[in-house]
């Protein structure tokens, strides 16, 4: 180094254009604009009917909706999969389960998840966004449910984000940490407790103080890392919209939806809050944030079941209540406010959006099911694209445009509709189309004009020109995809009591590790998924 300088001092100009690409070089770090941080607010079997914006008649969702006026409201906004677990790794990869590995081929055209006795998790061959983030200084955090596999090799710290507040599985229970244990808890990569017995749920009244825990997680992390100059990933994912449904005490018996509804009421608070200190510590105009569900409303629960507005049907099935979710769009100065948009758009996109955002590309060695949203988002232009529903192995349909295609069709089998339980299209029948055995309509796709009849209540008929007019395109882009389809090695397959939360990591500090049962490991009985 002194050296190369005392050469270029020993010729006067050469120095000089050394000193001033130096000048320009600090000059432009300096200029350039903080990278925007990032906040994905995902939401647990929220229907697209549950918020105000979209017509609910509840007042739950002052909120939320200010956030849509705000902000870019989606109408034709989908989840990855009608079911939890895959529509996660599917966000959080821009891949479909197919691809990802998240389903099972145990039964044909079945959804699967994470319970407590899965033995997978996500691929440790998926790259999953906050990895890529970090890559830009990015630092990140889940705050809520993980559910992509909740054995140590599979939670967050190890898949890319630097902490984690909350559980790798849902919250049900109670246990009698005999036959099942009751869940855990983490704080990044030790359990700090286990729901039920920490941390209270109470079943009979709906009573917990999760979401503000989760609130309060949240704003922590922000805070932080604002403080520090660093820009920021957070995934915040609260579950109080699952069965069963919980409130804290300032949102019990507040709504006149009953429990759901108070903890719908409640998560509108938390995204009003943190909205707020965004705008209150200034960074608002340099933080994206998008709004939506993991699936649709879990219609089989009823009243305690949430809203899916003109849909039909809902979680687990791929009619449009099981995969069209709510999708707000929020970055002052940057998303024109109160806008409105008809982008065909799935939770995939935000990951690919995400990167564009950070600036970084998407992997180029696999492919990738996720758009970059960015145009339609901040030049309101929409690029014509499909969507694929699947389930579990099988693609069941395809959006393209303003017609749907459904080359399978079934609900659930007639047996659990027998006994009354998961009634995925409760109180709604359309003849051929909500059946209860597979039907395969590949040769004959049953084909929607989705945006005339979003109830998918009347089948165009083959022989119509609507229908002759719209299949081709179809079928080619179908026809594409198949063709260029490697599916990934099914994670979702095995299951095993042993692999039970049983001994978590930090179960020894806390003095409240379970004896571990002998392996058996089989393969896992999805009957109604």
């Amino acid at each position: 180094y002194l050296k190369c300088m005392s050469e270029y001092s020993s010729n006067g100009e050469g120095f000089r254009m050394l000193i001033g690409w130096l000048l320009t070089s600090l000059l432009t770090t300096c200029l350039t604009d903080p990278l925007p941080n990032i906040i994905l607010m995902n939401m647990d079997d929220m229907g697209w009917g549950d918020i105000g914006v979209n017509g609910n008649w509840a007042k739950e969702t002052p909120n939320i909706d200010k956030m849509a006026a705000e902000g870019m409201l989606f109408q034709d906004f989908y989840s990855g999969n009608p079911l939890c677990s895959p529509s996660r790794a599917a966000l959080l990869t821009g891949r479909l389960p197919i691809r990802n590995g998240f389903y099972t081929d145990n039964h044909h055209a079945r959804n699967a998840y994470t319970p407590q006795k899965m033995i997978g998790g996500i691929s440790h061959k998926e790259i999953l966004l906050p990895k890529l983030l970090k890559t830009k200084g990015y630092r990140s955090k889940i705050v809520g449910k993980w559910h992509l596999g909740h054995r140590e090799q599979f939670l967050p710290l190890n898949r890319g984000f630097d902490e984690f507040f909350g559980s790798g599985n849902c919250h049900l229970g109670p246990y009698n940490d005999k036959n099942t244990p009751n869940i855990p808890v983490y704080k990044d990569d030790k359990m700090v407790g286990r729901y039920y017995t920490n941390f209270t749920i109470d079943r009979k009244t709906g009573y917990s103080n999760m979401s503000q825990i989760f609130l309060e997680e949240g704003l922590s992390f922000i805070e932080k890392e604002n403080k520090a100059g660093n820009p920021f990933f957070l995934y915040w994912t609260p579950d109080a919209n699952h069965g069963p449904n919980y409130a804290s005490e300032m949102f019990l018996g507040k709504s006149i939806r009953g429990i759901f509804g108070d903890s719908v009421m409640e998560m509108d608070h938390c995204v009003g809050v943190i909205l707020q200190r965004l705008k209150d510590l200034g960074i608002d105009k340099n933080t994206f944030v998008f709004f939506t569900s993991d699936n649709g409303a879990a219609t089989y629960r009823g009243s305690e079941g949430g809203d899916n507005g003109p849909f039909l049907c809902g979680k687990c099935t791929t009619f449009e209540g099981g995969m069209r979710v709510p999708g707000i769009a929020w970055w002052p100065g940057k998303i024109p406010a109160g806008s409105i948009t008809h982008q065909l758009a799935t939770n995939m996109d935000l990951f690919s959006t995400s990167l564009a955002i950070a600036g970084l590309d998407v992997p180029q060695d696999r492919a990738i099911d996720g758009m970059d949203l960015t145009k339609p988002l901040i030049q309101q232009v929409l690029t014509d694209r499909p969507v694929f529903f699947y389930r579990g192995n099988e693609m069941m349909a395809v959006r393209l445009g303003q017609y749907k295609a459904h080359y399978w069709l079934w609900v659930s089998s007639r047996g659990f509709q027998r006994t009354g339980h998961y009634l995925f299209c409760k109180g709604q029948y359309v003849a051929n189309v909500t059946t209860h055995e597979q039907k395969d309509h590949s040769e004959q796709p049953v084909l929607f004009n989705i945006e005339r009849d979003p109830g998918e209540k009347y089948p165009l008929k083959p022989h119509s020109a609507e229908y002759k007019a719209a299949m081709p395109d179809i079928s080619r882009v179908v026809a594409t995809h198949k063709a260029a389809l490697v599916p990934g090695t099914p994670d979702l397959n095995m299951c095993d009591n042993a692999v039970q939360n049983w001994a978590p990591p930090g179960c020894e500090e806390m003095g409240y590790c379970l004896p571990i049962p002998k392996s058996d490991p089989v393969e896992c009985f999805w009957g109604f998924y």
